[in-house]
């Protein structure tokens, strides 16, 4: 099969359907209206406003992009001057600023395709996304110096884990299971995934202890709340040694334990081996739990409900504890499944501006035309999706959006991407460009064929992401590989650096990071992270698209990571900020507008 690297034919939504889903006060549109078209609607065919989804904790949306209730910069191109005033203004790179009545409605670079314009204010805002970790790797790799081994490594999404005490041998992951082996007694075992913003969630994990302790009991714990191992909540099961089991909520405060519900016993005679399931659901001060042998159907019921509200945002995780007393040891714990199925941030990111990022045909020669004007008035106030609707079109929980028509017909051309699979060590492979995604092979303008992988449907790595949004939907051309000729994105960061249509907006001295002082939405932001993925020679290893300034007023990019697995503009493993000390602030290299 071959294909050409051009926008497949997607209708935008209608302004009929954008307007009747508007008429709601500061309506939240989860991508509705802004690049989030139906697959109804991207074959072409008219559909009826589909409801609008509210923000609610635990039930709210993963992403959304929300728009003002109907207001006039809907309709800002009915008040424009006849004709528009195009000046160049001072300053690098070289930019027309075009005017009516003295009040900008278009910014064109000399040089790039893609033009700036206000129109109307929206939202961008992500929060954090299930995940569940079944342990299907292989650690500590012993390749590796001792003081470079990973213990627990880092779960598919969730962030990587930070193991505790007492030694860094009592943890390793076998295909299937986080094992923690409780060789001493009396001291406790941390597990906990370092995202310390977690408020509430809904989690639960699936263990089992190698034996029925003799002596005094051991426990396994969902932690959560976790400040640090002296300051936590946890729902503990403990494993008696006459085999009962027992459940209890309770949360340690500079080392005091207090109960919050007295032990409730769930079952007797349990053998060892025998799966237990623990879950917690929390919700602003109101704590829920329940635990259950893993066989049998999770009870309707929450067997504790209590309200504390001592610990706010914290991490979550596990905990183990042979009691002072128990004499079989080691016992190991074997951690099967931890799983998220909804959590909020204590503060998600969120983006809020009225630019829109519009993209040329060509490049802007600095000639201000008769067409130009035209295409710009067309612009001003519309709300068809532009680049960064398409950006967060791949954001967690984004809709998935099938074509309708073309080379790509009922493939995935939108919706909620992951970065990649997994290696031996549960880390993420690169490689998932933007045809991969779509699980479909391309061909490139050179006649080079580039076939589909399996294992990367629904996937988009760093660079990936960024042909998907300029080159696949927006129609920048595309190359195979590495491409010298700077009138096509290439295949990796390291050459978009250099070689990416358009034009350099600022790049580091070599000691300091660029202070990018003109960066603008849809820019690339380009980074020497040091990932270790990549030679000694190469100085950029990250790219992703410029958003705008969050609500702290710090400048917040989106971009596809492996920790988060998948486009972000959150700050797991990293924040996705130019500002700051962070890894990104720090390292970033190169910005560069298409």
């Amino acid at each position: 099969m071959s294909h050409v690297p051009h926008a497949p034919s997607v209708p935008h939504t209608s302004r009929r359907r954008l307007l009747a889903a508007l008429g709601v006060s500061a309506a939240t549109v989860p991508f509705a209206g802004l690049g989030g078209v139906s697959a109804q609607a991207a074959t072409g065919a008219e559909a009826a406003a589909e409801p609008l989804a509210v923000s609610g904790g635990l039930t709210g949306p993963r992403s959304s992009v929300s728009l003002p209730a109907l207001d006039a910069s809907y309709f800002s191109r009915l008040t424009l001057a006849d004709p528009l005033t195009a000046s160049v203004l001072d300053g690098t790179p070289a930019r027309t600023e075009v005017t009516s009545g003295g009040r900008r409605v278009a910014l064109l670079t000399h040089g790039a395709r893609t033009v700036v314009l206000p129109g109307p204010e929206r939202t961008f805002t992500e929060d954090k996304k299930p995940f569940a970790d079944t342990f299907q790797r292989t650690l500590p790799d012993t390749s590796l110096p001792v003081a470079d081994r990973a213990y627990w490594g880092t779960s598919p999404g969730g962030g990587s884990w930070s193991t505790l005490g007492p030694a860094d041998d009592d943890y390793a992951v076998a295909p299937g299971a986080g094992l923690i082996r409780l060789s001493t007694d009396y001291a406790s075992r941390h597990a906990s995934l370092r995202d310390d913003a977690v408020t509430d969630v809904d989690v639960r994990a699936v263990a089992h202890f190698d034996k029925v302790p003799t002596g005094q009991a051991c426990s396994y714990a969902l932690s959560f709340g976790y400040q640090d191992t002296h300051n936590n909540y946890r729902a503990r099961l403990s494993f008696l040694t006459s085999g009962a089991v027992e459940l209890r909520v309770e949360k340690e405060v500079a080392d005091v334990v207090t109960q919050l519900t007295t032990a409730l016993t769930l079952d007797t005679a349990v053998q060892a081996g025998t799966d237990w399931t623990i879950r917690v659901r929390r919700e602003g001060s109101r704590i829920r739990g329940k635990a259950w042998r893993t066989s049998a159907a999770e009870p309707v019921a929450w067997a504790v409900d209590v309200t504390d509200d001592t610990f706010g945002a914290g991490r979550v995780g596990l905990r183990a504890l042979a009691n002072d007393g128990c004499t079989n040891l080691p016992v190991t714990l074997s951690v099967s499944r931890f799983q998220v199925d909804a959590a909020t941030w204590r503060t998600p990111p969120s983006v809020t501006h009225g630019t829109w990022v519009r993209v040329l045909d060509e490049p802007f020669d600095g000639t201000w035309t008769a067409d130009l004007e035209r295409t710009v008035r067309a612009w001003v106030g519309s709300t068809a999706p532009d680049v960064l609707a398409y950006a967060a079109m791949f954001l967690a929980g984004a809709p998935a959006v099938e074509s309708g028509a073309g080379p790509t017909a009922g493939r995935q051309i939108l919706g909620e991407a992951g970065y990649g699979y997994l290696d031996p060590q549960g880390y993420r492979y690169e490689g998932a460009d933007f045809h991969e995604y779509m699980g479909i092979g391309w061909t490139f303008p050179d006649g080079t064929y580039t076939g589909p992988s399996s294992k990367q449907v629904g996937n988009l790595d760093c660079s990936g992401y960024t042909r998907m949004v300029y080159g696949h939907h927006l129609g920048v051309p595309m190359a195979a590989g590495a491409d010298t000729s700077g009138t096509r994105l290439p295949r990796k960061s390291r050459d978009m650096a250099d070689y990416a249509p358009g034009v350099r907006v600022d790049r580091t001295d070599g000691t300091t990071p660029p202070a990018a002082t003109h960066v603008q939405p849809g820019d690339l932001v380009l980074f020497n992270a040091d990932s270790g993925d990549d030679t000694v020679t190469v100085t950029v290893d990250h790219v992703g698209m410029y958003l705008g300034e969050d609500a702290a007023g710090e400048r917040r990019f989106l971009s596809s990571r492996k920790t988060g697995n998948g486009p972000t503009m959150a700050d797991l493993g990293g924040a996705s900020l130019l500002d700051g000390t962070g890894v990104y602030a720090r390292s970033l290299h190169t910005v560069h507008r298409v």
